[in-house]
């Protein structure tokens, strides 16, 4: 059960391949952009660490503009492998410390599912937002969800996430977050 209880302490969040030729691809494309924006300010706001990574950049193109605001603190890894799970990722996750990884991106199916697959495999909790990765087609989408499901991975939503940190209304986080699901 205390699989289900993120830590802001033990968080972080990883977006994974939001880049411009793949979105343009997907299905709901906007809904992603959208939701992974409010996964960044939250994390943002609570201190959480953030890394994104890119799909073979030269030719899938750079992360979305809509991903790149205010980052100054993102962690920027570039791969090869279609699992983001790579040697200077382990070291991130090491150096951080954190255990929890909240994941966005595309495509579910592929890279996250490859990725959630090797975090888990690793010792890994991993909370993957379903309203915040995509696929080009839907059948591939949910057979990606149901997978990582099945390894042990909790499938949730950028609300849920968002709400399960803040516990509580009323304090300034929750204001100043809860305007972003307006």
């Amino acid at each position: 059960m205390n699989k289900y209880y993120l830590q802001r302490e033990q968080a972080l969040l990883l977006i994974i391949d939001m880049q411009e030729k793949l979105l343009a691809a997907m299905k709901y494309q906007d809904q992603v952009v959208k939701n992974t924006k409010i996964l960044l300010e939250m994390s943002h706001v609570l201190g959480l660490p953030i890394v994104v990574t890119e799909q073979y950049p030269q030719g899938l193109g750079r992360t979305v503009k809509e991903i790149w605001t205010n980052c100054s603190d993102i962690r920027l890894i570039e791969k090869m492998s279609f699992s983001a799970y790579t040697s200077e990722l382990i070291q991130f996750l090491q150096d951080s410390g954190r255990r929890q990884i909240i994941v966005a991106g595309t495509e579910t199916h592929v890279c996250v599912y490859q990725t959630v697959r090797d975090l888990l495999n690793n010792g890994y909790t991993v909370f993957v937002c379903s309203d915040a990765v995509a696929s080009r087609f839907t059948l591939n989408y949910y057979n990606g969800l149901n997978l990582m499901q099945e390894m042990g991975a909790v499938i949730t939503n950028t609300e849920t996430t968002l709400f399960d940190f803040l516990q509580v209304a009323g304090t300034p986080e929750f204001k100043q977050l809860s305007k972003l699901l307006k």
